[in-house]
């Protein structure tokens, strides 16, 4: 080794470790995108339930929104849009967090056949409402 080469190891590493740090926090982000992007979907989702549980309770479509926005910021997001009607609800919503935004959609629909007299989702809605304490 020449006393120019002297040294260069030590520079090499040096940007090799930098490299990996600069990896690693690119994938720190991608998870956390990730993450973000999944709190996002799981409001929508919470969202569109509440909505759909109040129009099969016979409430109205602006009640179900009402219960969706609550619900949804519950769960730390921004409703952006509710679209409630007999057959369900259709949900927007926006999630921040950590300087990172994501949007989730859902949807909830309502099987009509479930508030039938007799029939087997009827049966199977009844069973378990009877088992609640």
């Amino acid at each position: 080794m020449t006393r120019a080469e002297a040294g260069s190891a030590t520079v090499l590493l040096a940007g090799v470790v930098a490299l990996g740090a600069v990896l690693l926090l690119g994938l720190a982000r991608l998870g956390g995108a990730a993450a973000v992007r999944a709190r996002a979907d799981t409001a929508a989702e919470v969202g569109a339930l509440a909505a759909a549980d109040q129009i099969a309770l016979g409430m109205t479509a602006g009640s179900a929104c009402a219960a969706a926005r609550s619900t949804v910021e519950r769960n730390g997001a921004e409703l952006l849009a509710c679209a409630a009607s007999a057959n369900g609800a259709r949900i927007r919503v926006l999630q921040r967090s950590h300087g990172l935004v994501a949007r989730g959609h859902a949807r909830a629909e309502i099987d009509a056949d479930c508030f039938e007299t007799g029939s087997e989702c009827a049966a199977d809605i009844d069973r378990v409402a009877g088992a609640r304490p």
